[in-house]
């Protein structure tokens, strides 16, 4: 929420108590990025020892999932992106592959040969269910439900990961238009996640 204030009902249900020693920056990324990369990303992607994972964008969402995916020590991690910089600071991240996407083509071959011709399709396509069913293909999506909260919570805690690397600017309150603007030109900046601090002042 950006804003000084916030009000939130029912605070019991739904919000945790969390160590002092944890950087509010940490804590910024574990209210948003973190479970939506953790949940959709890698658990609905069912990531597992020893396969390859590709992702494509290496926005603060992508690189929370290449965080996560590491809880289950996949054998390549496939960044996959048109920004040279996100690319290095996923490899910083434990990425063993990059691959800038501005050649389409040869995005996808590099990706069929890093995986012994498994990957993205790069098309749109029709799902024929009543051929599908028989052959035991799963399709998953879904919307973040922040119930692995807990989880990453203790990953944080004993630093496992550290999503606060992922913040590469700050900016008060009262300059949230020029953070949007240094955040909508984020390749111009080498920006990744940018931490809105409150600076006014009460009364």
């Amino acid at each position: 929420m950006q804003a000084e204030y916030l009000r939130v009902p029912h605070a019991d249900n739904t919000l945790y108590h969390t160590p002092a020693d944890l950087s509010d920056e940490a804590l910024v990324m574990l209210s948003d990025i973190l479970p939506t990369g953790y949940e959709i990303g890698v658990l609905k992607g069912k990531v597992e020892p020893d396969c390859s994972v590709s992702i494509v964008g290496s926005g603060p969402v992508g690189l929370a999932a290449l965080l996560t995916a590491q809880f289950y020590s996949p054998a390549k991690l496939i960044m996959v992106d048109l920004d040279d910089n996100r690319l290095d600071t996923a490899v910083s991240f434990g990425a063993t592959h990059k691959i800038n996407s501005s050649d389409p083509e040869k995005a996808i071959q590099e990706i069929y040969d890093l995986t012994d011709g498994r990957g993205v399709h790069g098309k749109p396509v029709e799902f024929d269910l009543d051929k599908l069913w028989i052959r035991n293909i799963n399709v998953t999506t879904g919307l973040v439900s922040t119930n692995t909260t807990p989880q990453l919570l203790k990953a944080l805690e004993s630093h496992k990961i550290e999503p606060e690397k992922l913040v590469t600017h700050y900016f008060n309150l009262s300059e949230i238009e020029k953070a949007y603007e240094v955040f909508s030109k984020a390749a111009d900046h080498h920006a990744i996640k940018v931490i809105i601090e409150n600076d006014i002042s009460e009364g």
